[in-house]
């Protein structure tokens, strides 16, 4: 973070310190008495909400603005996918098979990350979600071409921790999955989105439904597996409905191997611009 030694008044820190060291009365000990930005327990009450978004935008924002992170290529995908070598350990066959984009995603983070040293390491920077599966795999393939990758933590009931793969410095930790997601789009310059659960797939359509409707510029948007998502998803269906236009069809490519999601991305017509109206309305 910035030094902020040079300036005139005194630093929050050296307060902290201070307040540490008063005797130690009944007046002291008491909650009221606590100053108000290092008290977690009032930080944490429910008034203080509002702050406590705001703390979580702020702080990635400020931190990735400091180590020079300009565009982000983000990788959404599963969990439970795992690498090749621990498939014999998949619960189901089908995550067994889809080990095989354990490989890919690696692949494909390792070949961003090296066209992102090359254009001085703070354009592309692979994003995913710091955890298993997936998402490690994309923070491997970026450590394995020597540069960095950001991972977006989050808390969950059950034990979640960043991948050992994620560069230490531009690791964060959220507790509010809505704020957790606009750090995922507000610098994405790609989406690329591997099989996965209901995470996955919460994260694929909110992005999807802000570049449906203009929120959100447009961006190389790449599924991996089409019969994978074809199972999922009846995306023809939605279409014939009349629930999304068949120009809606177009927001997104399937591809299989990170050759042809890097020749996607090269190619893709319509990136930055943003939809004036939604077709259909």
């Amino acid at each position: 973070m910035k030094d902020q030694r040079n300036s005139p008044f005194r630093h929050a820190q050296e307060d902290i310190q201070t307040a540490r060291e008063v005797p130690d009365t009944p007046q002291t000990r008491a909650p009221s008495y606590r100053l108000a930005f290092a008290d977690d327990d009032f930080l944490c009450r429910d008034d203080l909400r509002p702050i406590r978004l705001q703390l979580e935008l702020l702080k990635p924002e400020l931190l990735l603005t400091e180590a020079g992170i300009e565009s982000t290529v983000v990788l959404f995908g599963g969990a439970r996918i795992p690498a090749p070598a621990n498939a014999h350990t998949a619960r189901t066959k089908t995550l067994a098979d889809l080990s095989r984009y354990y490989d890919e995603a690696r692949a494909f983070a390792k070949a961003i990350t090296l066209r992102s040293i090359a254009r001085n390491g703070g354009h592309d920077v692979i994003a995913t979600g710091g955890g298993p599966g997936v998402m490690e795999a994309g923070n491997r393939g970026a450590a394995d071409a020597g540069g960095r990758s950001i991972g977006l933590n989050i808390v969950l009931p059950h034990e979640q921790a960043p991948n050992e793969y994620v560069t230490p410095g531009l690791c964060f930790n959220f507790h509010y999955f809505a704020i957790r997601k606009m750090h995922f789009l507000m610098r994405a310059r790609a989406i690329v989105v591997f099989p996965g659960g209901f995470g996955t797939l919460d994260e694929m359509f909110e992005a999807l439904t802000l570049i449906q409707t203009g929120r959100m510029e447009r961006v190389p948007f790449l599924l991996f597996g089409r019969a994978f998502w074809e199972g999922v998803i009846n995306w023809n269906m939605l279409a014939e409905a009349g629930t999304i236009s068949e120009d809606d069809l177009d927001l997104f490519r399937f591809v299989e191997t990170s050759a042809e999601a890097l020749d996607a991305i090269d190619t893709w017509d319509g990136a930055g611009t943003k939809r004036d109206a939604i077709p259909g309305r």
